[in-house]
């Protein structure tokens, strides 16, 4: 299995350079050549295999430069009971209405996240073993990325990371996680803007190859495509949960933002699984609806970007986009440059004569959710089902109300747990979210973060000092 560039300008790479690499040298994004095939037949046999069985068995085809028994441990060790706290690693509970929920927050830092990032961490630092070499991790985050990362990553041997996010713009229990950590290997930077702003200045430190090559800089970003290949193993394992024979469909709900989630489904669909819809939920920053909707995509600038309670999903550019539109345009590299270079120009780009694809094709549909729409379905699934969901999966919730179909499952993607926005879950029921009792007090731990402009050159004096060279 070999990597390209979205935009055409890279020499097809193994998944280990890719792993390493990030953002292609060309801007672009690293995608197969040509993607796996899992047949009817494949699929039955991963039936009842373990969480980390069928990651190996998942991951086997994209990373097939790492040697089978090794990839079989280094899922193992990412997967484990005592990491997720549960024998499913991904749980799957019924709610009301046609509607499940695919529990992906079970993790360290209760966050979907952390199923790409425990891989991650396991695989960075086999590759670096390998190679006898360093690598240091520049991210931007919104909110659960960064301390995914950090937790998964902590500790590694030849691993820096250095972590942007928006100051003031997370949840003071999303902060805590982070700023919490005091390993010498984790660099906490709270820059004084959006996500979006702090998103553009790692694409910048990524696209300066000269400072890229000093610094043997590295992406977790979705960006990465390891954590795409990662995600795309739990839309196999939900399908297996909720079906009982060859050939059913499930339509998936997914929160989004960066996009990297749902692409992941996108990927398994393109696979051969067999996913009826691909039903992607955002709240008021709902760029990505309207491309659904209209075929228009319009990202919005930073003072246009609201502040909302499911503010991991506070983005308005999708850097995991650009890799469907590679599909979408036939996978011609050529015009998903020439798509990225108008939208730099012009602000937008129009592909609204590939709109009857966007489902018939592809499975996508879509919808938006506000705040009032939250707090409203954080109420009635708790009062209807007992459970309790986080802001982001009510958005998941309330927009997959509008697609569930008679006979096919409905799994709403679960992308975080709800004491992680106990203050919107105290607006919704009138008591506030209780963390898990190891994390009871984590928001009065002592915290180590660098607080500075949203300013390239200021960004990378920081990295310069502190990189692993």
């Amino acid at each position: 299995m070999k990597y390209v560039s979205t935009r055409g300008g890279m020499t097809p790479l193994q998944f280990s350079d890719i792993l390493l690499e990030g953002l292609a040298p060309d801007g672009g994004l690293a995608v197969p050549e040509q993607l796996p095939q899992v047949s009817a037949e494949t699929l039955e046999s991963w039936r009842g295999l373990p969480y980390a069985d069928l990651a190996y068995e998942v991951l086997s085809l994209f990373a097939t430069d790492i040697p089978a028994d090794d990839l079989r441990r280094l899922t193992r060790a990412a997967y484990t009971q005592e990491t997720f706290n549960s024998e499913d690693i991904v749980p799957l509970r019924p709610l009301d209405g046609g509607l499940s929920l695919l529990g992906l927050s079970e993790g360290p830092t209760l966050a979907f996240k952390d199923m790409a990032m425990q891989f991650l961490g396991q695989v960075f630092e086999y590759v670096l073993g390998k190679r006898g070499t360093t690598l240091n991790i520049v991210g931007a985050t919104s909110g659960d990325t960064g301390s995914a990362a950090e937790y998964a990553l902590r500790g590694k041997r030849g691993v820096a990371v250095f972590m942007l996010s928006p100051h003031g713009r997370m949840s003071a229990f999303q902060r805590a996680q982070m700023y919490s950590l005091q390993d010498e290997n984790i660099h906490n930077i709270a820059v004084r803007g959006v996500f979006d702003e702090a998103q553009d200045i790692v694409k910048a430190l990524a696209g300066d190859l000269a400072f890229k090559t000093r610094y043997r800089l590295g992406a977790v970003n979705s960006i990465n495509w390891a954590r795409i290949a990662a995600q795309v193993v739990y839309y196999f394992h939900g399908w297996l949960r909720a079906t009982g024979k060859a050939g059913e469909e499930v339509s998936f709900a997914v929160p989004s933002g960066n996009f990297g989630n749902i692409l992941s489904g996108h990927i398994a669909r393109s696979m051969g699984l067999p996913i009826r819809r691909l039903v992607l939920a955002t709240n008021e920053n709902n760029v990505l609806e309207e491309f659904f909707r209209t075929g228009v995509y319009r990202p919005r600038p930073a003072e246009q970007t609201y502040a909302t309670s499911s503010p991991s999903m506070d983005i308005s550019r999708a850097s995991n986009f650009e890799r469907f539109v590679f599909d979408l345009v036939g996978r011609d590299a050529g015009r998903v440059k020439a798509l990225w270079e108008s939208l730099a120009r012009d602000g937008s780009f129009d592909l609204s004569d590939l709109k009857p694809q966007f489902e018939t094709r592809y499975g996508f549909v879509s919808g938006a959710s506000s705040h009032e729409d939250r707090l409203a379905t954080i109420r009635s699934v708790y009062d209807e089902t007992g459970v309790l969901i986080d802001p982001h999966t009510a958005d998941g919730v309330k927009v997959a109300r509008d697609f569930v179909e008679p006979g096919v499952p409905m799994l709403v993607l679960e992308t975080a747990l709800p004491a992680k926005f106990s203050e919107t879950i105290e607006e919704a029921l009138g008591r506030p979210a209780t963390p898990p009792g190891n994390l009871a007090d984590l928001e009065s731990l002592p915290q180590r973060v660098e607080i500075m402009d949203c300013d390239l050159a200021e960004v990378r004096r920081f990295i310069e000092l502190h990189a692993k060279v």
